[in-house]
């Protein structure tokens, strides 16, 4: 029976050799092992009692840039072996590492690369997982081939981070901090102020204080002569 879960580095070389069976798209094992090391909770692997016969490889891009200023995850490979298809194995593994990124990550939304010409990937994304189409990638493969560039949002439009309402947040942040810094300035000024009456009206008490004596004193000598 085949069972979905998640991929250890000991799964590394026969995600490999899946890979290598199924897709033009290949890599070395070199950025498997990053994938793993850097996000271990988002690769899941098909397991046949023991043999790997389907994979998902995905990664966070978890750095906001002015186009993407959500945190995302992306999809960077998936297949099954021939033998195994149409067992909705490639829906499994891609909905367990959707839930990943949102349970680890609390991410956006999801997009991937497909070939333009790969219907069956491109029925499978887009009616059965729900993905959209957000743009067209030109010669994106090695082949010269075209690629969609494909997009699935894990929040409502409500609770999307878009750029506008991000902007409006970092200004109203940016704008808090000057005013709690043009407070801070403000503050010691106020305090210091009536130190400084208070000083110069002792002193003018005390001056008062001492004529007062010295009148006293001459009065008294006056007495006394």
């Amino acid at each position: 029976m085949v069972c979905i879960r998640r991929a250890t580095a000991d799964d590394l070389l026969q995600i490999q050799y899946c890979n290598l069976m199924c897709l033009p798209e290949n890599y070395n094992l070199k950025y498997y092992y990053y994938h793993i090391l850097s996000w271990p909770q988002l690769l899941y692997v098909a397991d046949d009692n023991g043999k790997i016969v389907g994979y998902v490889l995905a990664k966070m891009e978890d750095e906001k840039t002015e186009d993407d200023p959500e945190i995302h995850g992306h999809i960077t490979s998936i297949s099954v072996l021939r033998p195994y298809r149409k067992l909705g194995l490639a829906t499994k593994l891609m909905q367990a590492s959707h839930n990943s990124m949102v349970e680890c990550y609390d991410a956006e939304f999801v997009s991937l690369h497909v070939r333009v010409g790969n219907r069956a990937a491109f029925t499978l994304y887009s009616k059965t997982l729900g993905y959209e189409i957000h743009g067209i990638e030109e010669k994106y493969y090695a082949d010269g081939e075209d690629a969609y560039d494909m997009r699935k949002y894990f929040k409502p439009p409500k609770e999307r981070t878009t750029k506008a309402t991000l902007k409006k947040k970092l200004n109203a942040e940016d704008e808090l901090k000057h005013q709690m810094g043009n407070q801070e300035e403000e503050e010691p000024k106020k305090e210091e102020e009536p130190k400084v009456e208070k000083k110069e009206e002792d002193k003018g008490e005390a001056k008062e204080e001492d004529k007062g004596e010295g009148k006293k004193k001459k009065r008294n000598r006056k007495k006394k002569k």
